[in-house]
């Protein structure tokens, strides 16, 4: 393998290779034979699906989904930038408000929908809603022919996808598709069974008592002292066990979890095709110059790989006995001419960096906006008073325990 090259980034881009690839094979963290669990959807539910390899029709199991690993890289982007080893335009919601009984911040790397998140549609920049200001217009005029507002504002946005479905037009509203997809399926998968239990260390039963609604939250026996509503005291939760405040034993239980795989498979595909068909006019011009385009693709291509490599050396620790150990190299495949192998290339953390520092001073130099600052907005009354009170709502809802 040789060593990605700022010259051969930009000879990808400019020219008719379809796309980057890399595929990485993985096994449990716990050898051969160890059940993973893979990621679940309502009603508990794993997705699972027979897949047509190697001329045989396999049972595979999606492990973590695109959009689990477009978050994954994005978090990826966000540690390096939080950290001051990248420039990367962020805007960033901060709930620092004593009023809210847990301060946070969201920023466009962490919101569901990016730049369009409602989070950020909701809140204020200087006093003014987003949606209105300099930054947030840009999604007014923002489509593939005219890119520039979004390469300056949430480049990210360009690279794993957006659609501003909760903006003025609704569902109408500008869409971009994911340039930058990565998924892991486990192969041959049979699924397990896991055990669950608990053993109260203090021995309270079922017989106990019946628990109510405290007022201010929390639980009493005393069926006198109780929230009251028009059928009398109100119990807490669904009957009123001591299970419901997570007190007792839990009945040890068998249920269907976990699989086994022969492997893991993980592939991702930077589409260099989706990158070339956007279009950056500069000054408010009606069309785009092709080096100014090409410049902003390269950047865009450089800040993809750049997370996709972050990604693959955090790990795959993906969730709770789900932890994968890579089995064969990390290396990257560019799919060019057909019929003919692809040109193999190593690219570590450090080289994607580099590549992608040098692209971005092109893109500067060549005349693209890139905003270097971080744009902090404020929730609005509105936002804050929801959030305030969905806070409220969730410390004083019981907790949700089982018992026999």
């Amino acid at each position: 393998m040789s060593e990605l090259t700022l010259a051969t980034l930009k000879a990808a881009v400019s020219g008719t290779a379809a796309a980057f690839r890399c595929i990485t094979e993985y096994e449990p963290a716990g050898g051969a034979g160890t059940p993973v669990f893979a990621a679940t959807y309502e009603g508990g539910q794993c997705a699972e699906e027979q897949r047509w390899i190697d001329g045989a029709e396999v049972n595979c199991v999606l492990i973590d989904s695109v959009q689990s690993q477009a978050n994954r890289m994005e978090e990826a982007l966000e540690s390096e930038w939080e950290r001051g080893r990248l420039s990367l335009p962020v805007i960033s919601v901060d709930f620092d408000d004593p009023s809210l009984l847990k301060r946070f911040k969201v920023t466009s790397l962490d919101a569901p929908h990016r730049i369009a998140d409602a989070l950020l549609r909701d809140s204020l920049l200087d006093g003014q809603p987003f949606r209105k200001s300099p930054v947030g217009a840009v999604l007014d005029s923002a489509d593939i022919r005219n890119a520039t507002g979004l390469f300056e504002a949430c480049p990210t946005a360009l690279l794993f996808g957006l659609w501003d479905s909760t903006g003025p037009r609704g569902g109408l509203g500008v869409k971009f598709q994911r340039a930058i997809v990565s998924e892991i399926v486990g192969l041959h998968a049979v699924r397990g069974t896991r055990t669950s239990s608990r053993i109260d260390p203090a021995q309270i039963l079922v017989s106990a008592g019946t628990l109510y609604q405290a007022p201010g939250g929390g639980w009493t026996l005393d069926e006198g002292a109780a929230v009251r509503d028009r059928k009398g005291p109100v119990k807490l939760g669904k009957d009123g066990r001591p299970s419901e405040a997570n007190h007792g034993n839990v009945t040890p239980t068998i249920a269907g979890g976990g699989y086994t795989i022969s492997k893991a498979v993980q592939t991702t595909v930077l589409s260099l095709t989706a990158l070339r068909r956007l279009r950056f006019p500069l000054n408010g011009a009606s069309s785009s110059v092709p080096a100014v385009d090409e410049a902003a693709r390269t950047t865009l291509a450089a800040l993809g790989l750049y997370a996709a490599a972050l990604g693959r050396v955090h790990g795959a620790d993906l969730r709770s006995r789900c932890q994968l150990r890579a089995l064969t190299p990390i290396e990257w495949e560019l799919l060019d001419a057909p019929a003919r192998p692809p040109e193999r290339f190593d690219l570590p953390p450090d080289v994607a960096r580099s590549l992608f520092e040098a692209a971005l001073s092109d893109a500067r130099a060549a005349g693209l906006p890139w905003r270097g600052e971080e744009v902090v907005l404020r929730p609005s009354p509105a936002l804050l008073a929801l959030v305030r009170r969905s806070q409220e709502l969730a410390a004083a809802a019981p907790a949700d325990a089982a018992e026999a």
